[in-house]
């Protein structure tokens, strides 16, 4: 027991200067004139919005793509045909049809 609390006191440690580095880096971050702020907006939180808007309709991942103005080229459309079968077996989609991806109600 004395074995697995000193372990967690470690990982408590390596926690907290995880934190602040991150906060360093943002810091950091924020102090470069940089003239566009990051992007807030991630392509997973891009395509679960695309669902919540549409929750029953069924897409393909080209059109996801078309939809959200994101690049249509075969590399980007695999990337989030990837992406949707993560969501697949999360539970948050169906998969009604062939290479159709349907919200989960």
């Amino acid at each position: 027991m004395e074995h697995l609390t000193a372990i967690l006191a470690e990982t408590e440690v390596r926690l907290t200067d995880l934190a602040t580095t991150r906060k360093v880096i943002a810091e950091l971050a924020l102090a470069q004139d940089d003239p566009e702020p990051p992007e807030t907006s991630t392509a997973y939180e891009a395509i679960v919005n695309a669902f919540n808007q549409h929750p029953d309709q069924e897409f393909r991942a080209r059109e996801l793509h078309e939809l959200l103005g994101m690049p249509t080229d075969e590399a980007s459309v695999n990337v989030t045909r990837a992406r949707l079968g993560r969501l697949l077996r999360q539970g948050f989609l169906t998969q009604p049809g062939r290479v159709r991806y349907q919200k989960r109600t």
